[in-house]
């Protein structure tokens, strides 16, 4: 479905006037909040609501308050902070992040979106962030959130496609406003709209601040009609055996013994020796002899 000509001016009026009223008071929103701690929530709020966020962001920016901080711990501390957000990965890339900054920027976060894109770990997508909201440059900053609500607003579609696309990109940076501050609320609006109002399943359309300029509403809401989407199953899966495994290793004050993760995930042996070596493999695991292991030093 093509896209809908939707008077840009009014639409960006009615989203920040919105957003002036319904916006979260989250920490790091705050006029006070470093570019550390923008950096930080950015990689915590990847694929992790907010509720679960916020308790771990405090508690790492009170430990952490700035990026030298971390670089001088370990990472399996990293790891250990970072609890159950799931996809610990991110504790080690977070690790990384500050361990660059350090050798290559003062202990800094770097204030260019180039900068920030060389740094280990940050994609496209966070380095706009942390540019747009830690920095206040103007940057095409697009999320889940912000690709839902531009389909349904712009091009009458119930949903997105499954990854990111080049004109979706172009959409999102011809819509953006030209003033840098004003770009970044209109960034940070349209990602709360998303994630408040024009939610993926239930879509509260009478509450919408553009609904009257929503082509996907105009249209009489189709259904989405691309390729299936896939859910995300937890129970018995290498990532719930995964996460048991770290648990242990999480909780324990020093190096643990391998009966010790056996007696985690009892029941699936095969699957707890490949997910014990996935975790290894990818440097959140550290094996010692005597059949020894321990967040990585």
């Amino acid at each position: 479905m093509s896209s809908t000509a939707v008077p840009t001016p009014v639409l960006h009026e009615q989203v920040l006037d919105w957003y002036a009223v319904a916006q979260r008071d989250l920490p790091w929103r705050s006029p006070d909040a470093t570019p550390w701690g923008v950096f930080v929530s950015e990689v915590m709020l990847q694929q992790t609501p907010v509720a679960r966020v916020e308790p771990v962001w405090h508690a790492w920016l009170t430990r952490w308050p700035t990026p030298a901080d971390l670089a001088a711990e370990a990472p399996g501390e990293a790891v250990r902070a970072w609890g159950r957000l799931g996809y610990p990965r991110r504790a080690l890339r977070l690790h990384a992040a500050a361990t660059a900054m350090v050798e290559r920027h003062g202990g800094e976060v770097p204030g260019s979106h180039e900068e920030l894109l060389d740094l280990p770990g940050v994609g496209t997508y966070t380095a706009a962030a942390v540019a747009s909201f830690g920095f206040g440059l103007r940057a095409t900053v697009v999320d889940t959130n912000v690709r839902r609500v531009f389909a349904r607003m712009v091009q009458g579609r119930a949903q997105a496609s499954p990854s990111l696309t080049r004109s979706e990109m172009d959409l999102a940076t011809s819509l953006l406003p030209a003033d840098a501050d004003r770009a970044r609320t209109w960034s940070v609006g349209v990602m709360e709209l998303g994630a408040l109002t024009c939610t993926a399943r239930a879509p509260r359309c009478a509450d919408c601040p553009v609904a009257g300029l929503c082509a996907w509403r105009l249209a009489g809401h189709p259904a989405y009609d691309g390729p299936a989407r896939k859910g995300q199953a937890w129970h018995g899966t290498d990532r719930q055996a995964r996460g048991a495994l770290l648990r242990v290793l999480r909780e324990a004050s020093g190096p643990v013994d391998g009966e010790d993760l056996a007696r985690a995930w009892p029941d699936e042996p095969a699957q707890r020796d490949r997910c014990l070596d996935s975790l290894v493999a990818d440097g959140l695991v550290e094996p010692l002899s005597g059949n020894r292991f321990r967040l990585p030093a």
